[in-house]
């Protein structure tokens, strides 16, 4: 197979003004934050970002100007700031167009996206403002189950433009091992229609001989050799979160 090996320079010009745009990792842990920086320099303009539960990443990407429209469950840097400042900022003076959706609703639509179906069901939103305003969206759906009589919410499948998804280890086809905690990264990249891996390490590909990749490389459009690319969010289990560059990063509002 092709090798799939880019800078960070290449591989930064396929996520395109306008695109939606999910990434790996939760708060303030395993953010795809090297490439992040890059999409800064850059300059890249109006991204609907697409997460179930951002932190770091998104408010580097709001502080910058990068996104036009959100859709997250929810944004938490955890102890850090109760609701993160730049998130909070550009939601309350309308910055920013913000579609609120819940976590499981998240996980069902990346779900579908990457299992290659249309939609699927989820139970316990029924009553919820979130039904109207995902109805008017054109991504949730409200029929009968055609088994009980119930009403149920279908969530329309998730399937961003690109998905940025930072890993321990991946070869020059594109196989990725994550450690520790997955989330939702195995359903974001084979949901999506690009893939950048950016990795901690490059491996031969005899590594992978035997190994099941977490994410395979059949996903995957581009990789990116990034050493220490998720600071100052943590890479588990090579380095933990850099809380004084957090705080620095918030002190600086």
């Amino acid at each position: 197979m092709e090798s799939k090996l880019m800078r960070m320079e290449e591989a930064v010009e396929l996520v395109k003004n306008g695109d939606s745009v999910t990434i790996s990792g939760i708060s303030i842990h395993r953010n795809p934050m090297a490439f992040i920086y890059a999409l800064v320099k850059r300059g890249v303009k109006d991204l609907y970002f697409i997460d179930r539960e951002p932190g770091f990443g998104l408010e580097v990407l709001l502080k910058y100007g990068l996104v036009r429209k959100l859709r997250i469950a929810m944004s938490t840097l955890e102890w850090f700031s109760s609701i993160p400042r730049h998130f909070r900022k550009m939601i309350e003076e309308r910055e920013v167009e913000m579609l609120e959706d819940t976590c499981g609703a998240f996980i069902a639509g990346i779900r579908a996206g990457s299992f290659g179906i249309p939609f699927m069901p989820v139970k316990g939103i029924i009553g919820s403002d979130l039904v109207k305003m995902h109805e008017r969206e054109g991504t949730w759906k409200v029929i009968e189950d055609p088994f009980s009589g119930e009403k149920i919410v279908l969530v329309k499948a998730i399937n961003p433009d690109v998905a940025i998804i930072h890993v321990n280890k991946a070869d020059e086809e594109g196989n990725a091992e994550i450690l520790g905690p997955l989330y939702e990264d195995e359903y974001k990249a084979k949901a999506s229609k690009k893939v950048i891996i950016t990795a901690e390490e490059i491996v031969p590909r005899s590594y992978f001989y035997g190994r099941r990749p977490t994410i395979n490389g059949e996903y995957v459009t581009a990789v990116v050799h990034a050493l220490k690319g998720a600071e100052p969010t943590s890479m588990f289990p090579y380095y933990d979160a850099d809380y004084e560059k957090i705080i620095e990063f918030l002190e600086h509002f």
